[in-house]
């Protein structure tokens, strides 16, 4: 890393002037800033809060591809980093900056590390977060995966699927909301049952706009349609915010083909031999012609 003639003099002077400074952009796009110093910072547009309860550990780095770690830990305070949105997940995968910085000076600086958060622990009125580097995508795996299902995500670049069409998604308003995971809605008319089943319910407004949940089934009980998710959305919701509802693949061709007509981007190989094809064997009855083995 290059350390700037000014901030390096500064370092080879003796006395420093010295303290660390983070900012963390979330995945909705707020940007916080923090330091250990005693005062507030500023640069780069973003005030840097002091006495916000943030720390971190020692950043360890290294040459080559290992992936650089530490971890962030603080108080959770409703001013600067609040449980409810670490609960809700706005922290997750979300962007991380760090400088060491001259307070007196702050043009004197120099980043340490440029990464993301990643596992986030709370307990007693705190938090711990792991911090990636940008080595950690290397650490992934990477290319195709031979199975029957297809290997894409119903409008990712790789299945191609616009669905923003319409009858393959909804924005509506839930009539009512049980646990954050069970949506009720009075009217849903077009669209035959199960349609959303495996799809997505994506919030749209309130306090937790930006988080989604995946749709476990899709019902309908004395004229009510009923959307219930697997889990239950992280953040605070209620029957006013306004919510997405995306049509749901189950990865099968059959899917791709007649629901989507989609299927020359089929990502899957459905005539791939199964378990049961590998472990069977000659015998002397039925029909030996070296065909097909599906009946």
């Amino acid at each position: 890393m290059a350390i700037p003639e000014a901030f390096q003099s500064h370092l080879t002077g003796g006395a420093t002037t010295l303290t660390r400074a983070w900012a963390i952009t979330r995945r909705d796009g707020v940007v916080l800033g923090f330091t250990d110093h005693d005062c507030d910072l500023a640069f780069e547009g973003i005030t840097f809060r002091a006495e916000t309860g943030m720390s971190a550990k020692a950043l360890s780095q290294t040459t080559g591809l290992s992936v650089d770690n530490s971890a962030a830990v603080g108080a959770l305070s409703s001013e600067a980093i609040s449980e409810d949105d670490v609960a809700a997940g706005h922290y997750d995968g979300a962007h991380l900056r760090i400088w060491l910085v001259n307070w007196t000076d702050v043009a004197q600086r120099v980043a340490l590390f440029d990464g993301s958060l990643d596992e986030i622990t709370r307990s007693a009125g705190a938090f711990e977060a792991e911090l990636r580097g940008q080595a950690e995508v290397l650490n992934q795996p990477q290319g195709r995966v031979y199975q029957a299902p297809c290997g894409a995500v119903l409008g990712d670049a790789a299945c191609g699927f616009d669905t923003s069409q319409p009858g393959f998604s909804a924005d509506l308003v839930p009539d009512a909301v049980e646990s954050r995971r069970i949506f009720r809605f009075e009217e849903l008319a077009g669209l035959q049952t199960r349609w959303f089943e495996h799809g997505r319910l994506e919030v749209l407004s309130g306090p937790a706009a930006g988080l989604s949940g995946t749709i476990k089934s899709d019902r309908e009980e004395n004229g009510v349609r009923i959307v219930e998710l697997w889990s239950s959305i992280r953040g605070p919701l209620s029957a006013g915010d306004t919510v997405r509802l995306v049509a749901g693949c189950d990865r099968r061709p059959d899917t791709c083909r007649w629901k989507f007509n989609n299927f020359e981007n089929f990502r899957g190989f459905p005539h791939i031999p199964g378990e049961d094809w590998l472990m069977t064997y000659p015998t002397s009855s039925g029909v030996n012609d070296g065909g097909s083995l599906k009946s």
